[in-house]
């Protein structure tokens, strides 16, 4: 929906205002800021003027429907304003202050996570980000074991910096892949595209622990300290694992004295309908790293959870890293209270609702109308739909690691038509937050249902 140029954006500047400040910001950017992931000469990426709740407002005062979460970790939704307000009265109170002393809003922040991860995961460990907080866990996990080979799936990602992007399983890899970083990666299951020839979700569950357990057997139990998974991998493809799969790598994991980590970063706070997704599956890991939805990254924050038996290691054994903003104050109150809001106004609940009776059902029905959709996927508010060329054959409608005319022509039309997409080479994720609204699920899933008319005129 485009507005008046007289009318009001959520910030309070008018359209004419934030038109001529989205030129300025456009400009500034094309001279100065060096882009993530992208060949900077080609960029020209939309400028984002306001947002609110489910909205976003582009440079043109267009408004769109958030179905991305703008990289799935708005899931408070956007300037929730009981964030905002703790933000600043964080500010008023304490901006800052190294990570050597105990402050109140990271005190509070890791109690309120610590009741919330599953076992005993009750400690702690505050990074700025989720890449970070892989490569933490991975440092725990040596450290621990003695061991150093880290086992990861393919089809996962983990983050950019040298050992995320190393445990990565997608093409972001390859440039920073030299072999050396003592990352193995195996198949995990994915029935859709099953590299097991499996018929069914128990078949493929089988043939996947088979295949990891012959893998950890051939590269050796004693060299390896760990196994990272992301619960439900996000970015890659949103590929629920079937019943039994993460029971079957926590008894892999206990039988050869490998360290289980669960990477919930995308996967955590309220996405699947649970606090986080490991939840869905009764297992328990030996560390948990998050990010993104603990504050809806309102302030970058990220962390590790920690189980007794790791911690005992560090009791009284320096832990040998650190970061300076370990634990932010600004970042840990904005942690604060989205959980606090998140519990009192039942998000995670809501997410889980809307999965449940709109979301999955009325992808299920796009998925009928659509030849070139494959199949859908996912739990609460977090769902890929899968485009092919070809039903039959699975033929992706963008290849591996790249994209298409086609899925170029989709997106714009999801745009077009008002909604904001996530997109990632032959999907299209369905990640509002996780206070979308039922009216707002709709129309979303209406919009979509539109643009898929032009991947079905591409096949």
């Amino acid at each position: 929906m485009t507005l008046t140029d007289e009318a009001t954006l959520p910030n309070g500047l008018t359209i004419d205002e934030a038109r001529a400040e989205a030129a300025r910001a456009f400009e500034l950017d094309r001279a100065h800021v060096f882009h993530s992931w992208s060949a900077q000469a080609e960029l020209k990426p939309m400028t984002i003027t306001a947002a609110q709740g489910c909205h976003v407002w582009d440079g043109d005062g267009n408004r769109l429907l958030d179905f991305s979460s703008q990289l799935v970790n708005t899931n408070i939704g956007h300037q929730h304003p009981k964030v905002v307000a703790a933000i600043a009265d964080q500010a008023a109170k304490l901006c800052t202050v190294a990570p050597q002393h105990a402050n109140s809003a990271r005190s509070e922040a890791a109690r309120l996570i610590a009741e919330r991860t599953p076992g005993e995961l009750n400690r702690i460990f505050f990074t700025n980000g989720g890449a970070d907080a892989v490569e933490h866990a991975v440092r725990m996990a040596r450290l621990h074991t003695g061991r150093y080979k880290v086992l990861s799936r393919y089809r996962s990602y983990h983050g950019g910096t040298e050992t995320a992007i190393n445990l990565t399983g997608d093409p972001r890899r390859f440039p920073n892949d030299h072999g050396n970083a003592g990352v193995v990666h195996f198949f995990g299951p994915f029935l859709y595209r099953s590299h097991f020839h499996a018929t069914t979700e128990a078949e493929e569950c089988e043939r996947a622990l088979a295949h990891l357990d012959e893998l950890i057997r051939l590269e050796g139990p004693t060299t390896i300290a760990a196994i990272i998974l992301e619960t439900i991998p996000g970015t890659a493809g949103i590929m629920v694992p079937p019943p039994g799969y993460l029971a079957g790598v926590r008894e892999i994991c206990d039988r050869y004295g490998i360290i289980f980590i669960a990477d919930e970063v995308m996967a955590g706070f309220g996405r699947s309908g649970k606090w986080f997704s490991i939840d869905h599956f009764d297992v328990v890991p030996d560390l948990l790293t998050f990010a993104k939805g603990v504050n809806s990254g309102y302030v970058p924050l990220g962390g590790v959870a920690i189980s007794p038996t790791i911690y005992e290691t560090f009791a009284h054994r320096p832990y040998p890293g650190g970061l300076t903003y370990s634990g932010h104050p600004l970042a840990t109150a904005a942690a604060v209270a989205t959980i606090t809001a998140m519990a009192e106004e039942g998000i995670v609940e809501n997410a889980a609702r809307v999965g449940e009776e709109i979301l999955g059902p009325g992808l299920r029905e796009i998925a009928a109308k659509h030849p070139s959709v494959g199949e859908v996927r996912g739990a609460g508010v977090f769902w890929a739909v899968e485009l092919v060329a070809d039903q039959a054959t699975r033929q992706p409608l963008a290849a591996y690691g790249g994209s298409s005319e086609a899925m170029n022509a989709t997106i714009a039309a999801c745009k077009a038509g008002g909604l904001l997409p996530f997109a990632n080479f032959n999907r299209i994720h369905v990640v509002p937050p996780c206070t979308v609204s039922d009216d707002e699920a709709r129309e979303g899933l209406a919009i979509l249902d539109r643009a898929l008319e032009t991947a079905d005129s591409h096949l």
